[in-house]
């Protein structure tokens, strides 16, 4: 049986000011707002090219705003990613690489600044916050790992 990964709850404290954040700034399609009645709203939103999308509004989950960290968009090339990010007005720490050459630690302290020297599939990273503090990451793929 497949089971794919349909929908991530995001934490936030003012839907509308997400919604700028997500929609107006990031560029990311507008699936759904759904005001069903007062302390339970219902927004969708999802990032070009993906089959999983966003979800945040009221009433939608109990976890305090900002709390989420380690969400990850997967790009094509990092560095591009990054500059468009920032032309949108979004702070992007990156590109950068863990220490270990495996996926990134948590924080930054263990980051090494710029891609894989080589720009090996899996091993470059950037990382930017929502308006929440809510944490993504992107990882650059180029060549995906047998299976997947």
């Amino acid at each position: 049986m497949d089971m794919k990964l349909e929908v991530v709850i995001l934490p936030v404290s003012d839907v509308d000011r997400a919604v700028g954040f997500y929609v107006g700034r990031l560029g990311w399609r507008l699936d759904a707002d759904f005001p069903i009645n007062d302390g339970y709203r219902i927004v969708q939103v999802t990032p070009p090219g993906s089959e999983c999308s966003i979800i945040f509004g009221t009433g939608l989950t109990q976890q305090e705003a900002g709390t989420l960290h380690g969400l990850q968009l997967t790009v094509t090339d990092i560095v591009k990613a990054q500059k468009e990010l920032t032309s949108r007005g979004v702070e992007v720490s990156g590109p950068f690489r863990d220490e270990t050459g495996a996926f990134h630690h948590a924080g930054d302290a263990h980051r090494v600044p710029g891609p894989h020297p080589e720009r090996a599939s899996y091993g470059s990273f950037a990382a930017f916050k929502d308006v929440d503090g809510n944490e993504w990451f992107l990882q650059e793929v180029t060549e995906r790992a047998p299976g997947r």
